[in-house]
């Protein structure tokens, strides 16, 4: 009877420190985003306001690396770094971790980097977790326990999805049938859930109305899932490519501060003249939810929010890949849904939503490798269940074309670079000594 007390007491309070971090940062993001458009009006027009502006980019360049170097842990995504203390592989100081995050990551979307607020918000909630349990002087295994509950608890607050903070902590990070974990992880989402909503309303992520497809035409969709597949392992290829270019920097010892800053001064130049590609991607949601764009637009926004989400990401500064990859799969969609209609009139204009809903799921599956927290996670944010069996075709159908590729899940790939890192600086401190 105590045990269970337990996992409800556990689960129950996780849920509801980490839901509350998780917000805060989420209020963060909000208003530095907010921030950053604003100023962006104010200097499109003004040269005095645009070279005050590049100077303060330069000032927040230079204080997200300091950030950065002072906590290595909290740069970038985070769900690799949460894997690793999982797994026993790293072994991270929770408070730093969560200072650093919210300070690198604000300043981050300040100056208008391209990144998402949910893999940190998973760090955030696993490292609460991790916290409490060393507040509470908890065993291994009960920390573990509330490590893995503060993950879920993080993505259920990050996208109003509960369901979906579970199975991505069960699919990405446990791989574990353990159903006491698995039970203070359920709770530790829904109070997460709640408590986000408390604060940001019930409304979904995405507001779109799709159509249906003929079974005659499903053929579709295979062919779909086949490219959202390959755009995957390109993707995951790309980004590590990028990441790769920003160490061979360190390596050759150009600071930190110095393309970082370089990167913040990028961010300025597309906020002058293409804003809707800065940040998380919020801007161009609202573009598909509003209007209906031509090929050549949805073309340029897709390609220039990959570019610079790969650079804003292999800069290693605090920030994750989770929602702008969803962005790029609802413009593949966009994209591939346009060429689609027109070539084949029949199957119906209301279908171009349809097919934004199924890039993003097809991309998830594609570059995170976990179908089954995309199949939810899109029905969460969309809210509907109407074309369940159309997500998960498109869904497994991309995860085993990816998989095909030989190329690696994004998350196990980017764990499998620190945990390098960290072996390349022990046997230097063994040199050096």
């Amino acid at each position: 009877m105590k045990k269970y007390f337990k996992l409800l007491l556990f689960g129950s309070l996780v849920g509801l420190i980490a839901g509350l971090v998780a917000v805060a940062y989420r209020y963060c993001l909000t208003w530095a985003e907010a921030g950053m458009y604003g100023i962006l009006e104010q200097v499109r027009n003004n040269m005095i306001y645009a070279i005050l502006w590049f100077l303060g980019l330069i000032i927040l360049g230079i204080l997200v690396s300091k950030i950065t170097k002072w906590e290595p842990m909290a740069g970038g995504s985070g769900i690799p770094q949460v894997t690793g203390e999982y797994n026993g592989d790293l072994e991270t100081s929770w408070w730093r971790v969560i200072l650093a995050k919210f300070l690198g990551g604000t300043g981050a979307i300040l100056g208008g980097l391209s990144l998402g607020r949910e893999g940190p918000s998973i760090q955030l909630g696993a490292m609460t977790g991790k916290g409490l349990a060393k507040i509470f002087k908890s065993d291994s295994k009960t920390e573990k326990t509330m490590l893995v509950c503060g993950a879920g608890a993080g993505l259920s607050a990050a996208f109003n999805a509960p369901f979906s903070g579970v199975l991505f902590v069960v699919e990405e990070i446990l791989n574990t049938d353990d159903k006491d974990m698995l039970t203070s992880g359920i709770l530790a989402a829904v109070v997460a859930d709640f408590v986000s909503k408390a604060f940001f309303g019930q409304k979904t992520i995405f507001d779109y109305d799709s159509g249906t497809l003929e079974l005659s035409y499903y053929w579709i969709y295979l062919l779909f899932a086949i490219i959202l597949g390959l755009l995957g392992a390109g993707y995951n290829y790309i980004m590590l490519k990028g990441q790769a270019f920003f160490k061979y920097l360190k390596s050759i010892n150009i600071p930190m501060e110095i393309y970082v800053c370089a990167v913040f001064i990028l961010a300025g130049i597309f906020g002058i003249f293409i804003p809707d590609i800065l940040a998380g991607g919020h801007s161009m949601v609202e573009i598909l939810e509003h209007s209906h764009p031509a090929l050549h637009v949805l073309f340029v926004l897709l390609i220039l929010k990959f570019v610079f989400s790969a650079i804003s990401f292999g800069s290693g500064v605090p920030g994750g890949i989770f929602f702008p990859l969803l962005i790029l799969g609802s413009y593949v969609g966009a994209i591939f849904g346009d060429i689609v209609i027109n070539l084949v009139p029949a199957i119906g204009q209301d279908m171009w939503y349809q097919f934004i809903i199924l890039g993003m799921v097809g991309m998830f599956a594609g570059i995170v490798r976990a179908p089954l927290t995309g199949v939810i996670l899109i029905t969460e944010m969309t809210g509907s269940m109407n074309k369940l069996i159309d997500v998960i075709l498109v869904s497994a159908i991309a995860y085993v074309v990816a998989n095909m590729t030989g190329s690696k899940p994004i998350y196990e790939s980017l764990l499998d670079n620190i945990l390098a890192s960290k072996r390349k600086e022990k046997k230097e401190d063994i040199k050096a000594k």
